[in-house]
């Protein structure tokens, strides 16, 4: 008994480590690969689309922030999901004073709250209505974009075979690992823009060319708009691409709860959008998007379960143990060898659940915890618990607004 629960422990474990390793290695080569930037000008118009829902703490600032100097003539898109503080009055407000901020400005009031993915689908219809043939910067309310940031952005699309392109995440935090954790993600999201195209962007600021999705794909029962859109434009024919050089800054939430609830329904939304999309969406045959996607859902959606099942393994290893007395001979070796593996993963994970900073046990901590957030998420949505509209982190907005 002892020695088959410890084979089916050792046969998981090598379909989670393999894989990561494997793509790792992969992500590593594919990174030393160049990412031309278009030499070419162009003087495509933007239109800035700013979805909010009870920013009355940050609006103005952001609406400074976004008060710049541009590439080529930019209107503003507000689309407001139904606010119920005096933000609409706000926006209002300031752009009665800042009239000569931007070529043309429009609000759009939704009548209800619907979560961001519907307040994006009414903006792009809106565009294609009125026949809008230029570029979409979709940005959130409480992203500080950087200096240069949209002129990067918008050089990129001197290249015609780009769709869509997102910034990198200057997220400060006081919570250790986020900063590891977003390295990790950012390097993984740059290496695969190198070889072909992400499917993962931040939607609090990237841009795209209107047109080169359908609105009617967005699944507006799914957070992930940021997500849906780079994947819709790449199996579009159009390349989805990561730019570290382009930067935005927002806040993380202060608190390990707030962290966790955010990052469950980040997870939610993703792990919707990779069983959707592998569902409804050919993916390309050309290039490596289509294995990046299907890594991506291995990892996502597939490993959390595989670990799932090795704790059950583990946990009937240690009850035959605790009933049979402990093991002899190379039983015993086999034991002691997977008891202590079990004890670093177990001290790793508690010591970064509790904010507690260990030299290499906090990565291996962070890597556990987020596929106990993936796990988590995949058990919500089983449920039918959604996630296209959550509760603000009012802490974030307070640090946004100090900023």
């Amino acid at each position: 008994m002892l020695l088959a629960t410890a084979i089916v422990e050792v046969i998981l474990a090598s379909l989670v480590v393999v894989p990561l390793i494997r793509y790792r290695l992969r992500a590593k080569r594919w990174s030393k690969l160049v990412l031309q930037y278009p030499a070419a000008s162009h003087d495509t118009e933007l239109t800035i689309l700013l979805p909010m829902w009870n920013e009355s703490l940050v609006i103005e600032k952001k609406l400074a922030n976004l008060s710049r100097e541009y590439p080529s003539k930019t209107s503003l898109l507000v689309v407001d999901s139904a606010s119920t503080d005096d933000s609409v009055r706000q926006v209002n407000q300031w752009i009665a004073g800042n009239s000569e901020a931007f070529f043309t400005t429009e609000v759009i009031v939704m009548p209800e709250r619907l979560g961001k993915t519907s307040a994006v689908k009414l903006a792009v219809e809106h565009l294609t209505a009125q026949s809008y043939n230029g570029l979409v910067l979709m940005t959130d309310a409480d992203a500080l974009i950087a200096p240069q940031t949209i002129e990067r952005l918008h050089g990129w699309f001197g290249d015609n075979s780009i769709g869509v392109v997102g910034s990198s995440a200057n997220r400060k935090t006081n919570l250790h690992g986020e900063q590891g954790y977003r390295a990790m993600y950012e390097l993984l999201r740059s290496a695969e823009s190198k070889i072909d195209s992400t499917p993962f962007l931040e939607g609090s600021c990237m841009m795209w060319r209107h047109g080169s999705f359908d609105a009617a794909d967005l699944n507006t029962d799914c957070n992930a708009d940021d997500a849906q859109i780079a994947s819709l434009i790449r199996i579009g024919g159009l390349r989805s691409i990561f730019d570290p050089e382009a930067s935005f800054v927002d806040f993380a939430p202060s608190t390990i709860e707030g962290q966790r609830r955010q990052k469950i329904r980040r997870a939610q939304g993703l792990q919707n959008m990779l069983k959707r999309f592998s569902q409804h969406h050919e993916l390309p045959v050309e290039g490596r998007f289509a294995k990046i996607f299907k890594i991506q859902y291995y990892l996502h959606l597939t490993v959390p379960m595989i670990l799932f099942q090795i704790a059950i393994a583990g946990t009937i290893r240690w009850l035959y143990v605790s009933i049979s007395g402990m093991p002899v001979g190379y039983e015993a070796v086999i034991h002691a060898l997977l008891a202590f593996i079990e004890l670093m993963i177990l001290v790793s994970w508690l010591t970064y659940r509790s904010g507690i900073k260990l030299p290499f046990v906090t990565q291996i901590g962070s890597l556990i915890t987020s596929f106990e957030y993936l796990f988590i998420a995949n058990f919500r949505n089983t449920r039918g618990i959604q996630s296209n509209k959550w509760e603000q982190h009012q802490d974030t907005r307070r640090l946004f607004k100090d900023y």
